[in-house]
């Protein structure tokens, strides 16, 4: 057993240890169910954690990430997540959260294939299509960069408020909005994209303001 295997293991005992110093009840009542408020689409990088950068507690963020923080409407893992966080936690936000420095939003911009995950790649590079001539424009890499980042996610958004899931829980007036946000690596900090929508009349109208 190497050093690092062994090390998240006693990393999980001393946790236990001091949750049940401050609530000798933590986990039983973890266990008797969960009623979360928030489904957070995230990346699936390691240096963004969805809990810790709320302050979030276990139990009050449902969570599914993907490379790049993707909204496809032919991902079953994705959308099974979705249904089941607004139709059966009643979920009251969706934040869609993308990060600087993304690699899977790096990888879209240029031709390089890396492996089978091109096949996802292809997702995104979609939606640099969509906007090419605008970032195209942009002659800075790196702003360049971060403007496709924050593009994705308003447009993961768009693509989340397009989903069944969400406009059925519209239609039944459900109390549901959703966000876009962008958080910094170098930072800690997140930004709020201003794509916040909970009907159809907000999704036409921030579509029609944002680009």
């Amino acid at each position: 057993m190497d050093d690092f295997y062994k090390k998240i293991l006693d990393n999980n005992k001393e946790w236990v240890e001091k949750a049940l110093e401050k609530d000798p009840n933590y986990f039983a009542d973890l266990a008797k169910g969960q009623t979360p408020p928030l489904l957070w689409i995230g990346c699936s990088d390691s240096r963004v954690p969805a809990n810790e950068i709320i302050g979030a507690k276990p139990g009050e963020v449902f969570v599914h990430r993907n490379i790049a923080n993707m909204v496809v409407h032919s991902d079953m893992n994705m959308l099974s997540v979705l249904d089941y966080a607004v139709n059966v936690l009643k979920v009251k936000h969706v934040i869609v959260c993308g990060h600087y420095g993304c690699g899977g939003i790096k990888a879209a911009m240029g031709n390089q294939s890396i492996g089978i995950i091109d096949n996802w790649i292809r997702h995104i590079k979609d939606v640099y299509r969509l906007h090419s001539v605008y970032l195209d424009s942009i002659f800075n890499e790196t702003d360049r960069f971060n403007t496709f980042v924050e593009i994705n996610v308003k447009e993961q958004v768009f693509d989340l408020a397009k989903t069944s899931i969400v406009q059925n829980a519209w239609k039944k007036e459900q109390d549901l909005t959703l966000h876009g946000w962008v958080y910094g690596l170098n930072s800690g900090f997140v930004t709020d994209l201003d794509v916040n929508m909970s009907s159809n009349q907000e999704l036409d109208e921030v579509y029609q303001l944002s680009f």
